[in-house]
This record gives C-alpha cells, sequence and structure tokens, in this order.
C-alpha cells in the first residue's frame, strides 16, 4: 500500500500557527526585537554633555560599563553640575552639604551606594569601594566617609562652598522658609522644633490656636518647598558597553535645605537607577522622597522585562506615581539593552543626553510632561 508522504494543508495551517505563537510568545518575554542592536551607549538626566562625553570616551575605547559610568558621573561631580551633584552645594538645615550616590552592575546584580556622606567629595568612587570591598550594598553618614577615605579616597573634605554657605545664610535670613518639616512649630521659624499637637496642651504649657492645619502645612504656597533642577536634582546615567554589559549610576547632593540626615533616593537601588543584563537599564531624577516608595526604575525594567516598549514603561512607571501624587515632579529615561531608549516626566520638562555610534556628539532629547487623563 502506497504511503502519502505530502502533509495535508490542515497540517500546514496547524504548523505556521504554532509558528506564528511560538514567535509572539518569544516577542513577549521581550526575547525578540525589530530594532538593530546599537552599542555601546551612554545615556544620562539632563543636558551633562560633558559627563556622557567622558563616559562615551571610556566605554568606546574597550572599557567596561561600570568604569564608563564612574568616570562620567566623577566628571559631573568636578563639574557641580547644575549645583546638584558632587561638592559645594544643596546645604541641610545646618549648611553643610552631603552626598548621596549608587552604582550597579547589571551583569551580576551588585549594588554600592553612599547615603548623606560627609567629608568625602567623589561620591560615586565611594560607592564602587562599598560594592567592590564590602558585602554590603550601602554605607552611610560619617562611617561611609571613614570607610571611602580609608579606601583610598582623599579626606576629610570640606563639602560646603561659598556659594552654598551663601545661600543657607539668605535661607536662615527668610526664617528657613521653605522647607521640609511638616506638623511641626515653630511654622514660620528655624526652630528647634517640636511636633504640633491640633488637641490637648504642649508639656510645656503652649497651646496656639494660630497653627492648627489639619495637614501640618501653613496655608502659604511659597513656604511649600518648590522643585527645580536647581534645589533638587541628580545625574542619573546608564551605560551598555561594547559586549553587551550594562551599568547604571547616581550621584547628587540631596535636596536644598533638607533636614540633616536625611537619605534621597539617589542612593536606592530601583528607585534612582537599576540594572540588568538580561533587560536594560532606567534612571531618574526629581522628588525622591516620593519616587523611592515606587521604585519607579524597578517597574521599567520589570516592564520591559515583559516586552513593553522603553516609552510605555517610561510613561507606566511615572503614571503610577503622579495618580498618586497628582503635584509630584519627576522624570525617568529607559534604556533597553539594544540600545532604544526614551523618557517620561510629569511636573516639569525634562531633558536627557545620549551618545551612540552614528551620532557625531552627544544628542539632548526634549519630553514633554505627562498629564493624568
Amino acid at each position: 500500500m502506497a504511503v502519502n508522504l505530502v502533509p495535508s494543508n490542515n497540517l500546514l495551517v496547524s504548523a505556521g500557527l504554532l509558528t506564528l505563537l511560538f514567535l509572539q510568545f518569544l516577542t513577549v518575554l521581550g526575547e525578540t526585537s525589530t530594532a538593530p542592536v546599537n552599542l555601546p551607549v551612554v545615556v544620562s538626566t539632563w543636558p551633562f554633555i560633558e559627563a556622557v562625553r567622558d563616559a562615551w570616551w571610556s566605554v568606546n575605547t574597550g572599557l567596561p560599563a561600570i568604569e564608563a559610568v564612574v568616570d562620567g558621573c566623577s566628571r559631573c561631580e568636578e563639574l557641580r553640575c547644575d549645583g546638584t551633584v558632587g561638592p559645594g552645594g544643596s546645604p541641610d538645615e545646618n549648611g553643610e552639604t552631603t552626598l548621596d550616590a549608587l552604582i550597579m552592575n547589571g551583569t551580576t546584580m551588585e549594588v554600592g551606594a553612599v547615603a548623606s556622606m560627609r567629608y568625602v567629595k567623589e561620591g560615586i568612587k565611594a560607592a564602587k569601594l562599598v560594592m567592590e570591598h564590602t558585602e554590603h550594598s550601602m554605607l552611610a553618614g560619617e562611617q561611609a566617609s571613614i570607610f571611602a577615605i580609608s579606601m583610598g579616597l582623599p579626606g576629610p573634605s570640606n563639602l560646603s562652598s561659598p556659594e552654598s554657605l551663601e545661600k543657607w545664610n539668605k535661607w536662615k535670613e527668610q526664617s528657613c522658609q521653605p522647607n521640609f518639616r511638616k506638623n511641626v512649630i515653630p511654622v514660620n521659624g528655624c526652630g528647634p522644633y517640636r511636633r504640633l499637637q491640633t488637641c490637648g496642651s504642649f508639656s510645656d504649657g503652649g497651646y496656639d490656636t494660630n497653627i492648627r492645619y489639619s495637614d501640618g502645612i501653613p496655608p502659604n504656597n511659597n513656604m511649600v518647598p518648590q522643585f527645580c533642577r536647581q534645589n533638587h536634582d541628580t545625574i542619573s546615567m546608564a551605560v551598555i558597553d561594547k559586549s553587551g554589559r550594562i551599568a547604571a549610576g547616581t550621584s547628587t547632593n540631596g535636596a536644598t535645605f533638607k533636614v540633616p540626615g536625611r537619605v534621597g533616593d539617589g542612593s536606592i537601588a530601583g528607585s534612582s537607577a537599576y540594572a540588568d543584563d538580561e533587560v536594560g537599564a532606567c534612571g531618574s531624577t526629581g522628588d525622591g522622597d516620593i519616587m523611592m516608595r515606587f521604585l519607579p526604575c524597578y517597574q521599567v525594567i520589570e516592564s520591559m522585562r515583559q516586552g513593553v516598549k522603553p516609552k510605555k514603561a517610561a510613561e507606566d512607571a511615572i503614571l503610577r506615581i503622579a495618580r498618586k501624587y497628582p503635584k509630584f515632579v519627576g522624570a525617568v529615561f529607559a534604556l533597553y539593552r539594544n540600545g532604544e531608549h526614551a523618557g517620561a516626566c510629569h511636573g516639569w520638562t525634562f531633558q536627557y543626553s545620549v551618545r551612540s555610534p552614528g551620532m557625531k556628539d552627544v544628542q539632548v532629547f526634549t519630553v514633554i510632561p505627562l498629564e493624568l487623563s
């Protein structure tokens, strides 16, 4: 009896459907992309062009992504970008400048960070020392300074500058307004501060009915801290090297007139930055006290891992925050492992800088703020 070896039309259709479904499954997992690989690439928050140039020179000459991130962020620290990175800016309530910094290796998922670090000017290098020479992910305060100096970084140094001290003195003359205190008295003074009580009496016998605000915030909008690049900013940088290795890092001197001891999101992995060789990287800037509650960069990476494009991943992360905090100010950039990038922001117009093959120099991209629907 003859055997028919030619597959039927039904079998051919079934095989075609199975192939199509398999390709769609891979795409959802992020395993396929129509965008060409465009490496190496450097992305940074804001038009920090010199910092991106330094990182690009490093990675384009063959250095690994980690070293390029350190070189780029170090350059911004030296330049005191916008007065909000490195020494000499953003004094706290006591007039002191402290640093937050983070670096993350997307190959090993190792993290090094320093928070509220005093007396050491090189935040990103201190963060890298934490990653390379301890089993910890973060060191904080004066002990972070002692560690960094013991590992060879210069110090102790005065991180204040004539400009930062002048800014602080003017703030003191304005009764320390605006500030980051809430539910405290005095409302319109420099302290010392005590808890605001809206019923009963204070232990010292004082009860001021003029400060009984339900949310502890005085009805003067000028006293609420306003966020802008000059008082609340960060360099967050991501690099993909020629081998596809990914790293991300952050450096900042935090919010101007912050409460001493405050740790911002600049040292929090998943908030200010995140990197994963399997997916890509993310960087953020803005109101870190709110952003760290949502880990927007971790959210961006996990969205891209599920096949979401960088633009939609960035927008989703920002809108998650804005829905809870409609007055929130912040931004993220998303970088996929093939070099595709995008940004999203809320409350301000955001710019981020990119250098990749085919570009003659750093290009700055402008992002219009999202509106809640």
